[in-house]
Parts: structure tokens; C-alpha cells; sequence
């Protein structure tokens, strides 16, 4: 069951691939279009449409055989993982299932197998659960789009390649799977690719996860250095021992496991945007909408959650790395909250939220709680997804309009969409009895109980982030579904509830986002947590920041409710009972407004600093190196010589008989004269 959930995705792929091939063949002459001027593929009314009749509609027998076998396959694998997670969870954590041995050179020696222990198991349940409803939503969402089978593809391709990342048994499988979906993001990020908004988006996300990826490889080489393996197994047994190991490195020793742990966690942080290396996130949203939820909410940007709970065992023994880890996170969670509250793109308040959450998940782990920060990892990726294809939804109704200033009085044209969007952001804001309640404030409540200066750092910013986030999240409610309708006649006139294969997977995601928190809290962070987890995370005897979270004291547990409750209250009195006050506090405060709305200048600073000097560089370098020096010195240098050499040579070439004539007459002297001098 197992191998069937990680490797169905992988069928789905494939076939989905030859039925890309097989269209193309069937369609040569043709020629046909493939993009959209906007995130429109989802409906005639929308304007959508290729460059020809019939390439814009796709082959209908075609698309739909690749929808059913792409969704066929991510059902089925859904259904795997709940039957093989269900037999972790009755007999225990089970050892990794070998597929082959992969690398024997030295004393380098792997094997692809698929790790089986409650964390895997968890990661293949939530993505495959996840990812299969997205996969049903995209061929409704999709289904005028004309590339269709390469859409499906490409999601299949998403899905597998994370479910290698999350089954990996040693660091370079982990390794694959973790570029695998910065490949298939680049792919479904500009997936519209005659639109250079979506291709500048797409190359972006993979330039800057490259800048942590370089980090991620750097530690995986340190790690093959300092134990001689990077099996998960052997490092995590070894790693007591090397706790006090060092490196030398640039001349001096560092403590080696520190050393490691900040590496991988500059991998972590650009694959899960992080302060500094998040600025791909919010241009993601150039993709299709189910592609920001599969990124968003099963994908790519958990990997680098999930990578630092899985390296828990190195992680323990680093005190550094771990507070660099809580104040990032909490850093990221406030940063990205802030920027959240006034954004007008529907789905870049999202994208911020994402980037907050994620910040939570991380300063959890920075405090050792790393069961607390997967449990929001799994319930955040069910409110998350439903929130994005909810956005998915209102877009698709409104004619592919993002901008929630032109938007407003929805609700009773579409109801169910804005029963979702309350649910998921109930769920978000962690309101009792939602999926956020129990593992947000979990991790609140742990950053309370580290009873360290970070930890009390991390818990304060979370709280205050806590209020940003209900805060912008009813911003969005309120401007989206109620007031009076700010959208053009013809738009209005459009309006129309998703079809029923976008609202079941709706539906299904809300359920998770109702049920999965109080249903497997006791199991992730109550009193099953030992034998739940069993070896799968590691905690230090002395690091008991999840045990004291249970005996916090009252005001900590209930301080995210009140200040939830009072973000929601302030959204409603700023936008629904006084929608005049919000543009005169931004007029009062213009420099904190554009601070803000200009996401506090990462872009501006980053272009300053990296990309003006680079394209400087590459310019000169082009011009003086390249064409002046090489091509000068070089082939441009050595034909320019021959020509002009040429020029002067032709010179002597004249046609007239005297002056050939003359010429001969002086070489006949020439040779007379050197032969008298000689003969002396």
C-alpha cells in the first residue's frame, strides 16, 4: 500500500506525458495556441482562448482521458496512504521499504527506500489527500484551457516529486525529490508561458531557491564529512557522539553540528520563504490558482518544515542553530502578517498568510517542539488549500478578477463559495473548534513554555501576528462577499457558483479543516505523542517545551482567542461599518502605507544589491571581456589583421606592365647586389 501511494502519482504522470506526445502528433499541422492573457481557464465567459479555434479548446477525448487518469491515480494513492498510515498508527513505526540500491562507490553506500515511520506516513496522507482533490478541482477550473494533459502532467509530476522528498531514507534522496519540486514549480509557475509576468514569476522561484539549495548541498557535504554516511539511520545514531565534534573551516573550528544544522536550514528557509528568501512566494501566484494551492499548502513550501523536523536528532544537539530557527520563524511570522493586511490581490493576502504560518511552524521547531510545528504543517495544508481554491472559486466567478477593490456583494450570488471562505478562514484565525484553534495555539503556548528570551520573542510576535492574521483575513471576507459590488455591469452580470467538481473537493477540504485538529491533537502534541511519533522526531531530555505547554497558565492558553477575536472585530468596524476610515489612516501614515504595500522593499533592495551589479557586470564583462578582448584579440583580431593586410597587398596589384616591369627590374638589382656583397 505503501509504494502505491508514493508511485501511483508517478503512472498518472507518465501516461499523462504520452497523451501530451499523442496530442501533439494528432495536432501537428495544426500548429496550436497555449496560454491566456490571464488566470481565466476556467470558464467561457471568461475570454479564454489560444491562438486558434481549435487549439483553444484542446482535443475534448484527449484532456479528459488525461483528467481521469491523473485523477484516478491521485484518488487511488489518497486511498493507499489512509490504509497505509492507518497500519502505522495500530502496529507501530515500520523500517524503510528498499526499492534497489541506488549508490555503492567507496564507502558512499545507498539505497532508495521509502522511509516508514509516523512522520513519512503523516507527509503521504496529507499530500495525496491534499493533491488528489486539487488534481478534481483543476478539471473544472481547467477545463477550457487548451494544455489541458500538460497541466495534469505537470501537477502529477508535483505530487510524486514531493512524495519523494518526504519518503527519503538518506540526505541525496531527499535531495532529488527537494529539486524535483523546484523543477515542477518552475513548470506550473510560468505554465502560461507566452505571458512574461508568469515567466519572470517562474524563473524568480527557481533563482532564489537555488541560492538555498546551494546552502541544503553545502550541509549535505558537511554531513558525508563529519559521519562518513548520510543515511538518515547511521547519522541520527551517530550524532550523540559527534556532539561535540568540529570543523575546520576557513581556517578555524566551528562546532561541526552547528555548522550542519544552519546549512540545511538555508535550504530550508528559501524552499519554504523564509525572511530573506521569500520573495519568489507571492510572485507564484502568476501560476494557475491550483497550482498556489498545491505550492501553498502540499508542496515545496513545507519541504523545508518537514526537512528540519525530520533532521530533529542533529538539530537537538545545535542550541544556535535552534535559536536562529525560533527568530527567523518568528521574524517571517510578523513580517509577512504585516504586509498581508494590505494587499488587494485575493490571492496575494493568501500567499502572505502562507509565508506567516510558515513562520509559526519554524519558530516551533526552533524551540524543540517539533511535533507541535508538523500538526500545523497538516491542519494548515487542508484551511490553506480550501482558502486558495475558495479564491479559485470568487476568481472564476468574477472573470478573472483579483483585485478585491472591484469586487464586493458576493455572497448571495455565490453562496457556497462564501461558506468555504468562512470556514477556511475560521480555521486560519484558530477559532474553537477549528483545525487552527488546536495547533496554532499549540504552538503559541510551547514558545510561552521554552521559557527562553527567543522563545518569549517568538511567542510575542506570533501573538501579535495572531491579530494581523484574523485581521486581514475578514479584510478579505468583508471586501470580497458583502458591501455594495464594485465590479463593472458586465462582470456582475456573470456571475455564477463554481460547478460541482470544484465544491466537492471544497467540501472535502472542509471537513479537514473542521476535523483534523481536535481528532488527532492527543496523537500529534497530547498524551498518545510518545508512542504516536515513537523514533520518527527526537527531543533532548532537556528540552521540554511541549510537556510544559500543557501547564501554561490560563491567560497564554486564551490570549489567542481574544486576540483573534479582536482582529475580526477591528475588520468589521474598519470595512463593513467604516469603509471610509481605511484610506485616511493610509493617508495619514503614507510612508508606513507604501512601506507596507511595497512588501518593505525586499524586491527594491534585492534588485540594488544583487541584480543591477549582476546585469553591470554581465554587461561589461560582454562588451569589454567578451567582444573586446576575446573576439578582439581573437577571431574579430586575426580576420581584421588578414583584411587589412589584404588592403595593402592589393595595393600592389595594379594592372599596368611598367610597374610590374619596374618591380621585376629592382629584384634583378636586389639579387645582383646581394650576390656581389656575398661573393666579397
Amino acid at each position: 500500500m505503501y509504494a502505491a501511494a508514493v508511485f501511483l502519482p508517478f503512472i498518472g504522470f507518465l501516461i499523462s506525458g504520452a497523451i501530451i506526445f499523442l496530442r501533439i502528433a494528432k495536432h501537428a499541422p495544426q500548429g496550436g495556441g497555449h496560454g491566456h492573457g490571464h488566470d481565466h481557464a476556467h470558464g467561457a465567459h471568461a475570454g479564454h482562448g489560444g491562438h486558434d479555434d481549435h487549439a483553444a479548446h484542446g482535443d475534448p477525448s484527449l484532456d479528459r482521458a488525461a483528467q481521469l487518469v491523473t485523477c484516478g491515480c491521485m484518488l487511488l494513492a489518497a486511498i493507499a496512504a489512509i490504509f497505509a498510515f492507518t497500519n502505522v498508527v495500530v502496529n507501530g513505526n515500520t523500517g524503510a521499504v528498499e526499492i534497489f540500491t541506488w549508490i555503492d562507490s567507496g564507502t558512499l553506500e545507498l539505497s532508495w527506500a521509502l522511509r516508514g515511520d509516523t512522520l513519512s506516513l503523516a507527509m503521504v496522507l496529507m499530500v495525496t489527500v491534499v493533491s488528489s482533490m486539487i488534481h478534481v478541482y483543476s478539471v473544472g477550473y481547467m477545463s477550457h484551457d487548451s494544455s489541458v494533459p500538460r497541466f495534469m502532467c505537470y501537477l502529477s509530476l508535483f505530487t510524486f516529486m514531493m512524495l519523494m522528498l518526504v519518503t527519503a531514507n538518506n540526505l541525496l534522496q531527499l535531495f532529488f525529490g527537494w529539486e524535483g519540486v523546484g523543477v515542477a514549480s518552475y513548470l506550473l509557475i510560468g505554465f502560461w508561458f507566452d505571458r512574461p509576468s508568469a515567466n519572470a514569476a517562474a524563473m524568480k522561484a527557481f533563482i532564489v531557491n537555488r541560492v538555498g539549495d546551494f546552502g541544503f548541498a553545502l550541509g549535505i557535504f558537511a554531513t558525508y564529512m563529519l559521519f562518513d554516511s548520510i543515511n538518515f539511520d547511521t547519522i541520527f545514531a551517530l550524532a550523540p557522539q559527534k556532539a561535540d565534534a568540529m570543523l575546520h573551516v576557513f581556517g578555524k573550528d566551528y562546532h561541526a553540528l552547528t555548522v550542519i544544522c544552519l546549512l540545511l536550514f538555508v535550504g530550508a528557509m528559501g524552499k519554504s520563504a523564509q525572511l530573506g528568501l521569500h520573495t519568489w512566494l507571492p510572485d507564484a501566484m502568476e501560476g494557475p490558482t491550483p497550482v498556489s494551492a498545491l505550492i501553498h499548502a502540499a508542496t515545496m513550501v513545507t519541504a523545508g518544515v518537514f526537512m528540519v523536523a525530520r533532521c530533529s536528532p542533529l538539530f537537538e544537539f545545535s542550541d544556535t542553530a535552534l535559536t536562529v530557527v525560533t527568530i527567523v520563524g518568528a521574524s517571517t511570522a510578523i513580517f509577512a502578517a504585516t504586509i498581508g493586511c494590505v494587499q488587494n490581490d485575493i490571492k496575494r493576502v493568501i500567499a502572505y498568510s502562507t509565508c506567516s504560518q510558515l513562520g509559526y511552524m519554524f519558530f516551533a521547531l526552533g524551540v524543540s517542539a517539533y511535533s507541535a510545528g508538523v500538526f500545523h504543517l497538516i491542519t494548515h495544508a487542508f484551511f490553506k488549500a480550501l482558502l486558495f481554491l475558495s479564491a479559485g472559486s470568487v476568481i472564476h466567478a468574477m472573470s478573472d478578477e483579483q483585485d478585491m477593490r472591484k469586487m464586493g456583494g458576493l455572497y448571495k450570488l455565490i453562496p457556497v463559495t462564501y461558506l468555504m471562505f468562512w470556514i477556511g478562514s475560521l480555521a486560519l484565525a484558530g477559532v474553537w473548534p477549528f483545525a487552527g484553534y488546536y495547533s496554532k495555539d499549540m504552538i503559541l503556548e510551547v514558545a510561552y513554555a521554552a521559557h527562553t528570551g527567543v522563545g518569549q520573542y517568538a511567542y510575542w510576535m506570533g501573538l501579535t501576528a495572531a491579530f494581523l492574521t484574523a485581521f486581514y483575513s475578514w479584510r478579505l471576507i468583508i471586501m470580497t462577499f458583502h458591501g455594495t459590488s464594485r465590479a463593472d455591469e458586465h462582470t456582475l452580470a456573470h456571475v455564477h457558483e463554481s460547478p460541482k467538481v470544484m465544491l466537492i473537493p471544497l467540501c472535502v477540504l472542509a471537513l479537514g479543516a473542521i476535523f483534523v485538529g481536535f481528532s488527532t491533537v492527543d496523537y500529534f502534541v497530547g498524551e498518545h505523542y510518545e508512542e504516536f511519533w515513537g523514533k520518527a522526531l527526537f527531543m533532548l531530555p532537556t528540552h521540554q517545551a511541549l510537556e510544559h505547554a500543557h501547564h501554561v497558565p490560563l491567560w497564554v492558553k486564551l490570549s489567542p482567542l481574544v486576540v483573534g477575536a479582536a482582529g475580526i472585530a477591528l475588520a468589521y468596524f474598519l470595512y463593513m461599518f467604516r469603509p471610509d476610515l481605511p484610506g485616511k489612516i493610509a493617508g495619514a501614515f503614507p510612508a508606513v502605507y507604501r512601506f507596507l504595500l511595497n512588501k518593505w522593499y525586499f524586491d527594491e533592495l534585492y534588485d540594488a544589491i544583487f541584480v543591477k551589479p549582476a546585469f553591470r557586470i554581465g554587461h561589461a564583462l560582454w562588451k569589454k571581456g567578451d567582444g573586446a578582448v576575446i573576439d578582439g584579440l581573437g577571431p574579430d583580431g586575426v580576420s581584421y589583421v588578414i583584411r587589412e593586410a589584404s588592403k595593402k597587398a592589393g595595393v600592389l596589384q595594379s594592372g599596368y606592365l611598367y610597374h610590374y616591369a619596374f618591380a621585376m627590374l629592382l629584384g634583378v638589382a636586389g639579387l645582383i647586389t646581394w650576390f656581389l656583397v656575398a661573393g666579397k
